[in-house]
């Protein structure tokens, strides 16, 4: 299959430039939905990088085998990379939006596993182990609609670890009287403002239908 190679570029101090890599569109469908009019439309990119082509040390003229696939055209080694989407967006976007976000399924993962539990699960019991995921991944979600919505700024990157010494681990008192609940937090404390912000963040949310 004769594939149409397009250069990617990147824009920096307002001019483009190419990156070195380029990819292109294949015309490919598999087996699994290709049989029905009604399957999923998926699209197949291809992407390639020339890899450089360093000097060879005595005794080590055998290719050592790479961690990513690779292919020799013209004398010139690629490193290639595939991704399948459903996006209808322009190839060249789709993969510049690709590079900007990767990494962040493997960070979720990570806070999903460690910063909440994850991956230690309670029981050998299938039944208890899919409500202790279900909590956690509630508890993902309410703390990333928290950071987002309520503390804003900088807190929006920050991990459970940072947020628990930093905003909900706080001292305190705590002093009944007169039909209310009051918290005294110690003089200037620095999580204070936050804190009032935050709470006036969330008496202004509104609910929306659900459905």
């Amino acid at each position: 299959m004769l594939l149409e190679w397009k250069p990617m570029y990147k824009t920096a101090y307002g001019k483009k430039y190419k990156t070195g890599i380029e990819w292109a569109e294949v015309c490919y469908v598999p087996n699994a939905i290709g049989n029905s009019k009604k399957g999923p439309e998926y699209r197949y990119l291809a992407k390639r990088e020339v890899l450089d082509k360093q000097q060879q040390l005595p005794g080590m003229e055998v290719q050592l085998e790479l961690p990513f696939p690779t292919m020799d055209i013209a004398d010139c080694r690629y490193k290639v990379f595939g991704m399948v989407t459903n996006m209808d967006w322009e190839g060249e976007e789709l993969i510049h939006w690709l590079h900007e976000r990767c990494g962040k399924s493997e960070e979720v993962h990570a806070v999903m596993k460690d910063d909440l539990a994850g991956g230690k699960l309670p029981s050998d019991d299938f039944g208890e182990n899919a409500a202790w995921w279900w909590i956690m991944v509630l508890s993902h979600n309410l703390n990333a609609m928290m950071k987002k919505f309520a503390m804003k700024g900088s807190w929006l990157p920050k991990r459970m670890k940072a947020i628990r010494f930093s905003f909900i681990n706080l001292p305190g008192r705590v002093v009944k009287g007169s039909r209310s609940l009051i918290i005294r937090l110690t003089k200037n404390n620095p999580s204070l403002e936050l804190l009032i912000n935050a709470r006036k963040e969330i008496a202004m949310l509104q609910p929306v239908p659900s459905g």
